[in-house]
Formats: structure tokens, sequence, C-alpha cells
């Protein structure tokens, strides 16, 4: 399975420690999801968010309906958490959400490493795949700007790293 990674990051003006309660909250995942993917939270809600924690959606991904379950790998707040794909529409999912306390706000910063279904296959549809979460993440940021920031929205780069192939070379190059 060809392994791609995802990189954003978001200036929010408060203190991580105010702001992690939001990302603590499962439901507020609905709220940062552009609405056409029809993204909804199957798991009886309110959710507590700790280490094991699993999370099952629905979701429609160019029409096609999916279901989607991910553990909570790791819980460290208000630092960071890991989220994992158990079942769902991708190959690979690993999202690690991180929260740097700077002078001027707290740095929101995403990392997901995610590899296709039906590899090789499916890479084919790869560019595709890779304009969507860009999609998805400058529609988060955009969300998440307009309910903690007075600014102006600026998108912020989504970026991808060179794909790695599972059983190469590490992301370190080892």
């Amino acid at each position: 399975m060809t392994i791609h990674t995802l990189d954003t990051a978001l200036l929010v003006p408060l203190p991580r420690e105010s702001l992690f309660p939001f990302f603590c909250d499962a439901s507020n995942l609905e709220r940062i999801t552009p609405p056409e993917l029809r993204f909804r939270i199957l798991t009886p809600q309110p959710i507590e968010v700790v280490e094991g924690t699993l999370v099952e959606y629905r979701l429609r991904l160019w029409g096609i309906p999916f279901r989607w379950r991910t553990r909570i790998n790791s819980w460290t707040p208000p630092e960071s958490f890991v989220d994992e794909q158990m079942s769902g529409p991708f190959g690979l999912w690993v999202h690690r959400h991180e929260f740097a306390q700077t002078d001027a706000g707290t740095l929101v910063r995403d990392h997901v490493d995610y590899g296709l279904p039906l590899s090789p296959i499916g890479e084919i549809a790869h560019p595709l795949m890779r304009r969507q979460l860009t999609r998805i993440f400058r529609y988060r940021h955009k969300v998440l700007h307009g309910l903690f920031c007075t600014d102006h929205y600026t998108p912020a780069p989504v970026e991808f790293d060179q794909p790695t192939t599972a059983g190469g070379p590490d992301r370190a190059g080892r």
C-alpha cells in the first residue's frame, strides 16, 4: 500500500486550554465537516473521549455512502490526540491532532497518514482524493477561523508529502 501524508496548520488566537475542549466534544466534528459529505456520528452522544474511545460515523464521499469507525489511540490533553480508522473508506487513516501554545495563541496542526483501498489500482483515484482532502481541511479551517478568530480568513496551505510504500523506508529514510 502506498502511504500518503497531509499536513495543515491554523493559528487560533486562544490559549490551548480554552481551545482543546472544542475538540474533546466529538459532536463538533459534524460542525467542521463540509455539509455535502452528510457526515453524521452514529455513536450515542455525549461521547467521553479518552484513549481507546471508539466512534462510528456515516458519510457520503462522491455520493457513495460509507460507515467509518475510528479509535482514539493516543490522548494527551491539551497537547495532542491521535485517531485511527478501524474500518472505513481508506486502506489506512491515522490522524494526529496537535495543539502547540505560542505567544499568538494555539497552533492547531493536523498530520494524516493515509492509504487508499484496493492498492495498487486504488492509486488511480489519488489525485481526486488529494483534492477532496484539501477541500475538507480548508473547510475545517474556515469554520474554525469563523468560530475563534476575528481577522480576515486566508486559506491555510494543505501540504502533501511524497508517498511511501508500506514496507519501504520509514519517513526518516530508514
